[in-house]
């Protein structure tokens, strides 16, 4: 294993070809680390606020840290004499049940704590870099090992006594911090457009509120219906596209696309739920449980693109509000809430609203073009939300690309310089 390692430190220096999962020794996960948090086993006392409590849905393999949807909370006296140890800064949170092998960076400093589920994994400094285990654990490759030890046919999940044959390959120090640090400044340039997102939409926000309470002239109060109109296209088979981009609800969440689907219908049927027509500027609001935040405007829309059935369609009719607007009208907590009461109150099979649900309700509109200043802001701030996410789809389609050819040798990590 040495004389191995010794290799692997002179590759690039040599000039060799080299692959890391070929030509490096593999070494147990469990070997690697120095300390595993494992609070599972029993349910945790919650309450209504105080520290985070994260569920496996809070973990995923498109952001570097964990996200707080839908958690929960407990005291600090639970925090404090409750679990059995809480992760630290540069711990990789590691999904074991429902999606198992999903991973995620805890960061600094730590606001929350984990329970049933997951665990959390502390690379032994020693022996491995804690950013290069981080990328690698997300590699195909150990993605698909973990797939192969799943158990159980409703609920996969991967138990502990698998982390022994989760084998992670182990190459010199300086390729670790090469593709660790990569992979983790890429991921975080992508976490900061975010943040940045998040507060141009704050003050977006705050930008109409002002409007409105400093410009009761200025506005009316209005229907959607009648500056709106709701799913204006659908798309009929009959058209016969070559190929759709597909949008389902599950893949925009607070105006950020996480995936969409190109699908050539002479290859797989298409789904029967593939039918509105998006353009540039509309609005795309899930009527299917409101609350989960299954929205946001297509500023940049693929060819052939196709929302599911599951959203309502928005597209402004009126040259004086635009489409940001309502977009910003819309997606106030108060509303979605309105109309998550709204959907549980209804009929279906899952809590959803109709279309008139949304048409009737009211929006402040601008009367005439003296608002056009206050428009113009509008787009400006939702123009550099869109720069910012298309930025961050190169991002990571950058550093996506770039793992399994680093990984594989197909680049050579020596000419990499950080």
């Amino acid at each position: 294993m040495n004389s191995k390692m010794k290799f692997v430190g002179n590759w690039g220096r040599l000039g060799m070809k080299f692959n890391i999962w070929e030509d490096c020794p593999k070494v147990p996960i469990t070997e690697l680390l120095s300390f595993i948090v494992d609070n599972r086993g029993k349910t945790v006392p919650t309450a209504n606020d105080g520290w985070k409590l994260i569920a496996t849905n809070c973990v995923t393999n498109n952001t570097l840290f964990p996200v707080y949807e839908k958690v929960r909370y407990l005291t600090q006296e639970t925090y404090e004499t409750w679990f059995r140890a809480h992760p630290m800064p540069g711990d990789i949170l590691f999904v074991n049940k429902g999606t198992p092998g999903r991973v995620c960076m805890v960061p600094d400093p730590v606001d929350f704590c984990i329970a049933q589920d997951m665990i959390a994994l502390r690379a032994d400094d020693k022996k491995i870099y804690n950013k290069y285990l981080f990328a690698v654990l997300r590699s195909r490759e150990i993605q698909q090992q973990i797939y192969n030890t799943n158990v159980g046919d409703v609920i996969p999940h991967f138990k502990k006594q698998f982390m022994d044959q989760l084998l992670i390959p182990v190459p010199d120090r300086k390729i670790q911090e090469k593709i660790g640090n990569l992979y983790y400044q890429l991921s975080y340039k992508v976490e900061l457009n975010k943040k940045i997102n998040e507060n141009l939409y704050v003050q977006a926000q705050a930008i109409k509120k002002q409007w409105v309470a400093t410009n009761e002239d200025g506005y009316q109060l209005l229907p959607l219906a009648d500056v709106a109109t709701i799913n204006p296209d659908t798309y009929s088979p009959k058209e016969a596209w070559r190929y759709v981009n597909y949008l389902d609800t599950s893949s925009i969440t607070n105006g950020v696309i996480a995936n969409i689907q190109r699908i050539v219908p002479s290859n797989e049927k298409l789904p029967s739920r593939a039918r509105r027509k998006v353009v540039a500027g509309d609005v795309l609001f899930s009527t299917v449980r409101p609350n989960q935040n299954h929205f946001g405007i297509i500023s940049d829309p693929l060819p052939n693109m196709l929302a599911s059935t599951g959203f309502a369609v928005i597209r402004s009719k009126n040259f004086l509000v635009c489409n940001e607007l309502i977009y910003l009208c819309i997606t106030e907590r108060n509303f979605v809430e309105k109309m998550q009461q709204l959907a549980e109150q209804s009929t279906s099979t899952f809590p959803s609203i109709k279309p008139s649900d949304l048409e009737t309700c009211q929006i402040p509109c601008p009367k005439d073009e003296n608002s056009a200043a206050f428009t113009n802001t509008l787009k400006y701030l939702f123009d550099l939300i869109a720069i910012n996410i298309h930025e961050n789809n190169s991002l990571a389609a950058m550093r996506d690309t770039l793992l399994p050819k680093l990984m594989s040798g197909e680049i050579d990590i020596s000419a990499i310089n950080l």
